[in-house]
C-alpha cells in the first residue's frame, strides 16, 4: 500500500485540498442558510405612519434661530416654537454656549409673547436635533422652519414630515 504523504509537498497539497472543501462546504451552508432563513420584517408590509394628533387639530411645529421677531403660522393651529441654541464649532468644542442659550431664551420668549397660544423652547445646538427632540414630545404635523436654507435641508433629511420655509 502506497502512503499518500510521502513528503512534504504531498502533505501541503493535500492540506490544501481539505481546506478547500471545507470552505467550499462552510460557503454553500452559509448560502443554503441565507436562502432559506428569513429577513426579519421582509415580508410584512412597512407601517402606516400616522399623526397623533387628535382629529380637527392642527400642530404645527416652527424652527426660529435666535435673533427671529416674527414667525408667521397657520390660524388655528397648535403652535410649539423650537429656538435652537446655534453656537459656533470653537464654542460647542468648549462648552462656552451660555451666551447662545440666553440668545436663544430671549428669542423664545419675545415669540411666545408675540404669538397666542403658543409655547416656545430652547433646543439643542443643532438644529435637526432640537426638531428630533420637540417631535418626540410634541406630534406635530408639518414642520416651518424660520432658519437659512442650510437649516431647512438639515431638518428635511431627518424628519418624516412635511417641512417648508416659515
Amino acid at each position: 500500500m502506497r502512503n499518500p504523504l510521502r513528503s512534504e509537498a504531498e502533505a501541503y497539497r493535500l492540506l490544501w485540498i481539505v481546506i478547500a472543501g471545507a470552505a467550499v462546504i462552510a460557503f454553500g451552508a452559509l448560502g443554503w442558510w441565507l436562502m432559506r432563513a428569513p429577513v426579519p420584517g421582509a415580508h410584512e408590509p412597512p407601517p402606516v405612519v400616522t399623526s397623533g394628533t387628535p382629529p380637527g387639530t392642527h400642530r404645527v411645529l416652527v424652527v426660529a434661530p435666535p435673533g427671529t421677531e416674527t414667525v408667521s403660522v397657520p390660524d388655528g393651529a397648535e403652535v410649539l416654537v423650537v429656538v435652537p441654541a446655534l453656537a459656533s464649532k470653537r464654542e460647542a468644542l468648549t462648552g462656552a454656549v451660555d451666551d447662545r442659550r440666553h440668545d436663544a431664551e430671549a428669542t423664545a420668549a419675545a415669540l411666545e409673547s408675540r404669538l397666542p397660544g403658543a409655547r416656545a423652547e430652547v433646543g439643542a445646538d443643532d438644529p435637526a436635533l432640537a426638531v428630533e427632540d420637540a417631535l418626540r414630545v410634541f406630534g406635530a404635523d408639518e414642520v416651518l422652519v424660520a432658519g437659512d436654507d442650510g437649516m431647512l435641508e438639515a431638518i428635511r433629511e431627518r424628519v418624516a414630515l412635511p417641512v417648508s420655509r416659515a
